[in-house]
């Protein structure tokens, strides 16, 4: 099985390096007449990618249900931080004398099957996580979504690495392939992240800047594509630095215009097509017990990003995003916990393409703006903070609940003030899906302004 693995690995790698390879002959070509053939060929390997991560998916169940038919073997504990010996990514499954639950035990106890016994630490064998869903959001409306992550170490000193997947279609014919990768080494020397994406996707915008209201509507089409890698170096306890390489790519990209989104347009350009392709600056803070369900800690991250003419992009221009979050126990030495958002997202220099400037909820997780449709708000400059009450409700952890408030500012385009505050807020309901990684299944109703609401479902935590 680790033979097999292993294989795949490798192929996911080479997989990787020739999405590389591809966009660097872009580069060297005439963009108009090869950014086509290339794109075709990007979303080739994606997809090829994407099967293989499922296949790493399947593997790793049938992996862990033949495990659990052997003799457990005793598992020492793990430490994911080999400099301060501090206990990270671990899990107590038992919580003030109570055994503590998630929907794999539920289904065990009604189908009264014996469970292996569970370790409170992540190994090298994977821990997955798959839910098959259906949902319902403001930018889809039905949906038929298949996600779920995998967690697992590539050394007893690293940090648990994570690989993130989905695959939804919606009752609005949209497809999205998101696959989004966080891998440690040895030691934590190194962090590598990726964020891969295919979108089919019908969505509509109405407007710049945060005062836009919610009836100028102007339904939009578009394919769209994401490579994002980023390598980071440890330099010093929980900070790391390093660069990257990025590019989006949109593709038959269509709008009628209304008054008030055609001036948007006329500003940032009517193109079919738009490519961003450029390299990152990166800078990383994190102390968080666990990034997929933290209960303190301090998560900081900042990344310039260049976009290049050279490297095949439509326009050149450069942007910052500045992403911080705390998390504590509330009140201390309880299960329960507050956690606050900054998000900032400001372009710096020049003119992107108007589905590349900041907007709601086109955030790494797609989760800013919880209470507005994806894409309610955009501009050349974006302001966001939210706070967030996570709780238990039942002794057993099985089921949990939130709170949460947020509040956005957009200005329109450069030179621009910022805009209105457009405030949300809403209740949440958790779900215990895997106890050992603390992941959960996310359901939240938010309201916003103008009779903005919905309902956001998702596997694991906004942030």
């Amino acid at each position: 099985m680790n033979c097999v693995l292993t294989y795949y690995q490798l192929i996911y790698v080479q997989n990787v390096f020739t999405i590389i390879s591809l966009i660097s002959h872009a580069a060297k070509q005439n963009p108009p007449q090869v950014n086509k053939a290339v794109t075709y060929r990007l979303v080739v390997i994606l997809m090829r990618v994407f099967y293989i991560l499922f296949f790493l998916i399947i593997t790793a169940l049938i992996s862990n249900n033949t495990l659990a038919q052997q003799k457990p073997i005793p598992l020492k504990k793990i430490y994911t931080d080999s400099v301060s010996g501090k206990k990270k990514d671990t899990t107590d499954v038992i919580v003030n004398g109570k055994e503590q639950k998630d929907i794999y035990n539920l289904i065990s106890d009604l189908l009264n099957k014996k469970e292996a016994p569970v370790k409170d630490s992540i190994t090298s064998v994977p821990v997955v996580s798959i839910a098959p869903a259906v949902g319902y959001t403001l930018v889809s409306r039905l949906a038929i979504v298949l996600s779920g992550n995998i967690e697992f170490r590539t050394d007893p000193s690293a940090r648990v690495s994570t690989i993130i997947a989905s695959a939804d279609y919606t009752q609005n014919k949209q497809f999205t392939l998101p696959v989004q990768t966080s891998i440690w080494t040895k030691n934590n020397k190194y962090n590598f992240v990726g964020d891969y994406r295919y979108f089919k996707y019908p969505q509509s915008t109405y407007g710049l800047g945060s005062n836009s209201d919610i009836s100028h509507e102007d339904p939009m089409d578009y394919s769209y594509f994401r490579f994002y890698e980023t390598a980071l170096r440890r330099i010093t306890g929980d900070f790391y630095a390093g660069a990257g390489y990025i590019i989006d790519r949109h593709w038959d990209i269509e709008y009628l215009g209304n008054e008030f989104t055609r001036p948007a347009f006329e500003i940032f350009g009517r193109p079919r097509s738009s490519t961003a392709s450029g390299f990152t600056l990166n800078a990383l803070f994190n102390s968080r017990d666990n990034d997929i369900n933290a209960s303190k800690g301090i998560y900081a991250n900042v990344i310039f990003r260049t976009s290049i003419k050279d490297l095949g992009s439509t326009s050149e221009w450069q942007s910052l995003i500045v992403d911080v979050r705390k998390y504590f126990k509330f009140p201390a030495g309880s299960d329960n916990v507050i956690a606050l958002w900054s998000y900032d997202w400001l372009i710096l220099d020049g003119h992107p393409s108007y589905l590349d400037l900041p907007s709601t909820s086109w955030d790494a997780n797609s989760a800013t703006g919880r209470g507005y449709i994806q894409g309610r708000f955009r501009g050349a400059q974006m302001v966001y903070f939210e706070a967030e009450y996570r709780y238990k409700i039942t002794a057993n952890g099985l089921l949990g609940g939130a709170i949460f408030a947020n509040a956005e500012s957009f200005s329109a385009q450069q030179g621009t003030k910022l805009q209105s505050i457009q405030p949300a807020f809403g209740p949440g309901l958790r779900i215990k899906l895997n106890k050992l990684s603390k992941t959960n299944i996310a359901v939240d109703y938010g309201f916003g302004n103008q009779g903005s609401r919905g309902l956001f479902i998702d596997i694991g935590e906004a942030f």
